[in-house]
């Protein structure tokens, strides 16, 4: 009876001991993941300031408006503000500046041409119902662009990082308390 007990108890600290340590091997993998992606593109974001931005025009560009350009057939909302004592043109995020640097917002759903429009005159209605809002803008005076929301900012980069830190913590926890228990079981039998 004794000896059963004892495999038993084998076999489940085996089990958890390769449940820990598979719970830090995936922490690991996934950190290195992030740290490849995610942390790149974090330190690429210069719009680190946060300063209020002042609505100075909203203007919806059509395809026709922007003929001799290579820009999408979309409908797309350019916005000026001023930001910062200066001039600058506003961005619904990074990625939005990287697609087309024409459009201050590019809607979400580009397979119907008149859901775009709606979407795009629903935004341009918020601006101009808030005329002043908080913006992100560079420390270094000669950009002229703003992000109206940081996609790589600090919270982002924590929030991508509780997971895989929930995982390691927990991971370790769990071959901690196995090889605490086998310690004190040692040292019960010697005594």
């Amino acid at each position: 009876m004794v000896k059963k007990l004892v495999m038993a108890q084998k076999r489940g600290e085996t089990r958890a001991l390769c449940l820990g340590v598979t719970m830090v091997v995936c922490a690991v993998i996934t950190y290195y993941i992030l740290v490849t992606t995610v942390l790149p593109l974090y330190q690429k974001s210069v719009w680190t300031q946060e300063s209020k931005c002042h609505l100075i025009e909203t203007n919806i560009r059509d395809q026709e408006e922007l003929k001799g350009k290579k820009v999408p057939q979309y409908p797309c909302l350019w916005v000026n503000v001023s930001a910062a004592g200066r001039w600058a043109v506003l961005y619904h995020t990074e990625d939005t500046r990287d697609q087309n640097q024409q459009c201050s917002y590019i809607p979400g759903s580009l397979d119907n041409y008149q859901t775009a429009r709606a979407d795009v005159e629903k935004v341009r209605a918020k601006f101009q119902e808030q005329q002043v809002f908080y913006c992100f803008s560079a420390p270094r005076g000669n950009e002229t662009s703003v992000l109206f929301q940081r996609l790589y900012g600090p919270q982002a980069l924590l929030f991508s990082l509780f997971w895989p830190t929930f995982l390691l913590t927990g991971g370790l926890l769990i071959i901690a308390m196995v090889k605490s228990n086998q310690y004190l079981s040692i040292l019960a039998a010697q005594k």
